[in-house]
């Protein structure tokens, strides 16, 4: 089977959201790098590929992609064959539950976490611009309140979506990895099921090869 090109960075979230699970399923692809720091996302050739001009955007033959949520179910399904299955489309009930969790990831988790990133990560980077405390612990106390559904949820079963590994861990991989190397990666100590599922997650080796490329290692 031909592979795939995906359009983004190694550093970015949504690119690495991707390239997860084209690791996880060992498909056979090639990462054109867009560089964000110049711009690149807005050029024409980009913005043909994913109208928004943010990355990624992923290219099957004639059929392009973007939405990194949603290339990834793509990815999934194309290569089902392998043998790794991480939407449990077969089972309804499963299935299910791997899309509320996928939902809380992007509707609950991320608007939390992002800022904590965003603040402690990027901002330092831009001309030196000094993080706003302010919005970092705002949403902080966002976050504890979401990790505390977390940490009930995950009393109860190994993964999010149940006793089996899915895309709605993985999907919580690329911000959390980032968080780990800000001032406030310690939060998770409060909530020892969740860490251990950070820990569990966090061994697998797609995890541990696009973490390296996220942080340039």
């Amino acid at each position: 089977m031909s592979g795939v090109k995906l359009y983004g960075s190694p550093m970015s979230t949504c690119t690495a959201r991707v390239l997860l699970c084209l690791e996880e399923v060992g498909a056979e692809y090639e990462l054109v790098p867009v560089s964000t720091l110049t711009g690149e996302q807005k050029s024409p050739a980009h913005l043909a590929r994913n109208p928004f001009g943010q990355i990624p955007a992923l290219e099957d033959g004639d059929l392009v992609l973007f939405e990194s949520r949603a290339i990834s179910k793509y990815v999934l399904r194309k290569y089902k064959e392998s043998g790794t299955d991480l939407l449990k489309e077969g089972n309804l009930a499963e299935s299910a539950m791997v899309e509320v969790w996928l939902e809380a990831e992007s509707q609950q988790y991320n608007p939390a976490i992002s800022p904590i990133v965003y603040q402690s990560l990027v901002v330092p980077k831009m001309g030196g611009g000094t993080p706003d405390q302010a919005i970092i612990d705002s949403s902080l106390e966002k976050f504890k309140k979401v990790l505390e559904v977390y940490e009930a949820r995950l009393s109860k079963s190994k993964y999010l979506a149940g006793d089996f590994f899915s895309l709605a861990d993985l999907s919580h991989f690329p911000y959390t990895r980032y968080l780990m190397v800000t001032p406030y990666a310690s939060v998770f100590e409060s909530y020892p099921h969740v860490k251990a599922w950070w820990e569990d997650i966090t061994s697998r080796p797609a995890f541990k090869k696009v973490s390296a490329g996220m942080l340039g290692s």
